[in-house]
Order: C-alpha cells, then structure tokens, then sequence
C-alpha cells in the first residue's frame, strides 16, 4: 500500500530544514497549497503557479516524489482538515486516511483538526528543540532587507525567486503600508456594493472622457470589475490599441480575470494587473499613451500622505506617459474656496455618537440610516479619519464649506460607511489640481473644469439642508467633481 505525507500549508517559501525533515519522513509527499487563488496579498503574496514550480523544483532536487494539489481559500471553518482532504481526492482522485497518511504539520492548531480526525502528526519545526525558521519568518526576513534569509531558503526557492524577480514584489506587498491582508483598502468595504456601483456610472464615465483618449497604449488605473475598459473595447477607433487595467483591490481583480475568461473583451490585448499604484512604478518610462483614473485620485489623498502622495501618484503618471500622451482624471474635489465659513441648517436635532465597536456592517449601516440629518452630522465627526470641526448654534451648525459638503457628501453612505470613513472628497479643489499638474510638468487642457452633479445635489446633498453665509444669505450649491485633461508636452 502507498504511504503518503499529507503537507498542508500556504509554502510560499521553502526552505532547507524542510528538506532536510521530508527526506527523512518517507512516502509520497502531498503538497496541499493553501490559498491557492489568493495572490499579491500580504497573507498570500506569491502566486499559486509560481509556488507550485518551486515545490517541483525542490522534489526534484531532494528525490521526492511529489504531488502538488491547490486548495481555494475558504471563510474560517473547523472543518478545514476536511475541505483539504476532499481537495485532495478531488484532484487526485486519492483518498487519504489515517491508515495511509501522516501529516506533516508545525501549526498546532491545524494539527488538532487532523489529529481528530484520527491522523498522526510529525510536526515538522515543532519538533525540534530549538525549532528554527518557519517559513514564513524565513519570508519577513526577505521583506526586512535581511540577506540572512537566503541561507535558511531551499535552492528550488531561490532559483524560482530569482528567476521571476519575486523577492521585489514580496517585500513590496508585505510592507505596503495601505493595502490589508487580504489585498484591499480596507475590511469594512463591501465591494459587491462597489462593483455594482461601477457597473451603473460606467458609461458615464465613459461617455465623459472618450475624446480626450489617445490611441495606443491604455491604461485604466483602478479598474474596478473592468467596465470602462469594456466599453473602450468597443469603440473602432480603439481596436489597435492595448487595453490595461491595474486593480489593487484582489476581489475587483479576480472579477476582471473571470470576465476576460469569459470573453467580455474582443480585443486580444486586454490585460489585467494586481498592484498598488502608491508602491512604486508599474509601468516603463515614457511607455503609455492613456492613463485614466475615475475616482481614484481621493483614495491616493486619504489613504496615503494627502498632497505628498497625489504629487508623487501624478510624477509617476507623468514618467510613465509618453510625450503628448494623456492622464484623464475625473473625481469628487473639494469646493471652490473650501476654508470659508459658512452655516449649514440640517434637518432633525443633534444626538450623541457612542462608539460603534462590536457592531456588524448591517447594524452599523441599519444605525445610520434611521438618523435624521443633523444626528448623522455628529456620526460623521466621530467616525470620520479627518477632522470636521463645527460650532452648533442650535438650529444650523458653523464650519469650513469643504468639511459642510464632506458631511453632505458621505452621509447616504451606510452600507459602507467605516469605510467612507476613510476618505476625504475634498482635499483638493480645482485650483490646486491645476496648480499640481503644472508643477509635475503636465500642461493643463483647456477641457479641463470644476462641475456640479445636480443629481447629486438633489437627491442627496439638498434634502434636508440649506447653506448660507454666516449672516444668513442663501448660497448655492458648490462643484463637486472635477474632470482633468492633462498632457505631458511634445517636447519632454
């Protein structure tokens, strides 16, 4: 009968000792690989093909024999030990079982579920006193610049890391100080919610910035699920050009890949990238025609160094287009003189704003939306990650015009409103975008303006509150959004 090892985990990196402990176990060696859909990640930064060519490699080189089977990540379960086992006959069509399986495992929590299940363990690290490197230690020390590492990792891990360059994009996504572990912004967004909401303002978008767009090379910053690209897809004029999209939100992005597989593209280069824009470049000099970035600009502002970061997005923009080429960018920006002091009337009466730990996304949204207005203002100053401080003078608030249309901005919100939390709408008004560009080295396209969304305004910003100045005259409702045509000179 067949004796295998059952060795479940995520084995990003390999290492030495490991060798060194398999060899001694004997049988086949069952490699479940964890996460095997998740990449770019910092829980998951490499990706499942690449980690499959070093476990080759590295049974090769030990003389294992080897099967190497992935396992799609799922919610957290106590039946985990049981999902691997049923991943494994799936694609092996093997069952493995106590009476021919030992598994090799060094977390002692996973080790439990299979222990329960009737299987013995050799714990691997853990069964050496002092227990050296795990893997994934042997991993952050690579993301701490700590070239010790490379004498704890296995030649077969070297050899695929050097090879694809993947010791860079580890320490990138492991240290990336915005972007969570499992590859987003932020845990409290619902991007189901996100990806909807896309769809729906997709031709808009579209339809606002077509004739700027310049042949060639594409490239769509925070794609989203790809609907824009999708609908540059079907425009004649466009069907020589490449089609780019570089999602940093690993949900948005698995739903492009779905969809190109899918056949939503006719052009045949269409291509899909997982990257945080604020890591570093990730595009050639002078190498893209168009760059397009839709609501993007203000998620750089807040989840990054505000202006430090915007300034350093557009140089990277600027270094990566071509001469004449073009950056179209539309978002919210802030109002035209946004330090002014006005007063905001807000329907309904102030209320206290408790902390909301403990609560779900339902109940906080649930929260929200039976606050009357002027309640969801003293929410918001709690919640929200800038400041928005306001005097209250009984039946209308005083506060800066930009933090006013931040309150009237985000307060329809409440199915993400942690998340909203986070960002700031009007950072920047149009004259400091203008000011910016020029500085990076853009000229500023005559096409290029400050704008109202009436629907907005009427749906969601006018009911329920009047602005005026600070002796009562009624004002009108500022911009709200931007749209910028800015092209790098011919001559540069």
């Amino acid at each position: 009968m067949e004796r295998f090892v059952l060795f479940p985990g995520r084995h990003h990196l390999l290492t030495r000792f490991q060798a060194e402990y398999l060899r001694g176990l004997g049988g086949t060696v069952v490699w479940a690989v964890t996460s095997a859909n998740h990449q770019n990640t910092k829980r998951n930064p490499v990706a499942y093909d690449r980690r499959e060519a070093a476990i080759e490699r590295f049974s090769v080189q030990e003389g294992l024999r080897s099967l190497v089977v992935p396992v799609f990540d799922t919610a957290h379960t106590d039946r985990f030990a049981e999902v691997t086992l049923k991943s494994v006959e799936s694609a092996l069509g093997v069952r493995l079982a106590p009476g021919n399986t030992l598994v090799a495992c060094s977390t002692p929590e996973v080790a439990a579920l299979y222990e329960a299940l009737g299987f013995e363990i050799a714990g691997v690290e853990a069964d050496r006193d002092p227990a050296p490197a795990r893997p994934w230690d042997v991993l952050l020390m690579l993301a701490a610049g700590d070239p010790a590492w490379r004498d704890l990792a296995h030649p077969a891990t070297l050899d695929v890391y050097d090879r694809y360059r993947i010791g860079e994009q580890v320490a990138l996504v492991v240290n990336d100080p915005v972007v969570g572990e499992e590859g987003g912004l932020t845990t409290t967004r619902d991007y189901r919610t996100y990806a909807e909401a896309f769809e729906a303002s997709a031709a808009r978008k579209w339809e606002l910035v077509r004739r700027h767009v310049r042949p060639g090379r594409i490239v769509d910053v925070g794609c989203g699920a790809g609907a824009v690209l999708a609908l540059a897809d079907r425009e004649p004029a466009l069907r020589e050009s490449d089609l780019i999209g570089v999602e940093v939100a690993r949900h948005l992005y698995e739903e492009c890949v779905h969809r190109k597989a899918q056949g939503w593209f006719s052009n045949p280069n269409v291509y899909f990238y997982c990257r945080n824009v604020l890591g570093g470049a990730v595009f050639p000099s002078r190498s893209v025609d168009t760059t397009l970035t839709f609501a993007l600009t203000h998620e750089i502002w807040s989840y990054g160094h505000r202006l430090d970061s915007v300034r350093a997005f557009a140089a990277a923009i600027y270094e990566h287009t071509v001469p004449g080429g073009v950056w179209i960018n539309s978002d919210v920006c802030g109002p035209d003189g946004r330090d002014r002091r006005v007063r905001l009337a807000l329907q309904g009466a102030a209320a206290p704003a408790p902390p909301l730990d403990g609560l779900t996304r339902d109940e906080i949204a649930a929260l929200v939306e039976a606050l009357p207005v002027r309640a969801r203002l003293d929410r918001f100053a709690a919640d929200f990650h800038f400041p928005v401080p306001f005097t209250d003078h009984g039946s209308s608030v005083e506060l800066a015009l930009g933090d006013a249309m931040e309150f009237l901005t985000h307060k329809d919100y409440p199915d993400n409103w942690l998340s909203e939390a986070h960002e700031q709408f009007c950072g920047l008004e149009f004259a400091d975008w203008k000011a910016l560009l020029t500085d990076v080295g853009f000229e500023v396209d005559g096409a290029s303006h400050a704008w109202r969304n009436d629907w907005i305004v009427d749906n969601r910003i006018a009911p329920g509150a009047e602005l005026s100045t600070l002796d009562g005259a009624p004002l009108d409702w500022p911009v709200t959004h931007v749209l910028l045509v800015a092209r790098r000179p011919l001559n540069t």
